[in-house]
């Protein structure tokens, strides 16, 4: 009879424990693969206040002051660079407009100009996509503060059997690509692709 109630304790601490346990599991992070299961919103929670990375499809006004020739716009390409006179070809891919800004002040005093001063802005933002249950999928411009609700707009709104609860969001975050099902308040970004679902009655 005493043992039992040994017993009893043991397995009372150990159930215990193994509910604290439980209680950690970490959340699912975003996933790279097409057949992993969805991520949580929360994956994406800091990233619209992140600075802006550029990438293939961003047009850039670049302004070196004094030098007329070499301000002009120019696009990021699909290699993820931009093409100048005098200092050829420069990575843009996944650099802030300041980080960029850096790069070419350096290229340029390269034997260029004694003391360049570079501003550069974005022009034009890449493309979002959107696709699924939708009037009209396919590519458009991104306008600065879009939601999800408003890019479903712009593509003419949900299609009859659209599952407004199933609103996918693909985005690239540091070289991978994350999914998330978002809502349609979420803050959408330039090159994001979303996907609206498909009821089934």
């Amino acid at each position: 009879m005493r043992m039992s109630r040994v017993c009893l304790l043991l397995l009372a601490v150990v159930g215990l424990s193994l509910g604290g346990c439980a209680a950690r599991v970490p959340v699912a992070q975003p996933c790279a693969t097409a057949g992993c299961a969805t991520p949580a919103v929360a994956a994406y929670a800091a990233y619209p206040q992140a600075p802006y990375l550029l990438d293939a499809g961003d047009r850039l006004r670049i302004t070196v002051f004094g030098q007329d020739g070499l301000t002009n716009s120019y696009a990021v390409d699909a290699a993820g660079n931009i093409t100048m006179p005098l200092v050829g070809t420069i990575p843009a891919r996944g650099l802030t407009t300041a980080q960029l800004s850096r790069s070419l002040t350096e290229r340029l005093k390269q034997g260029y100009i004694r003391e360049p001063k570079v501003a550069i802005e974005v022009e034009a933002y890449r493309p979002f996509f959107i696709h699924g249950e939708v009037t009209t999928p396919g590519q458009y411009a991104y306008v600065a503060n879009m939601t999800v609700e408003t890019a479903i707009a712009i593509a003419g709104g949900f299609g009859p059997r659209a599952d407004r609860s199933k609103v996918t969001l693909s985005r690239n975050i540091g070289g991978q690509t994350t999914r998330a099902t978002v809502p349609l308040t979420y803050p959408l970004r330039p090159g994001d692709t979303l996907r609206v679902g498909e009821r089934w009655f």
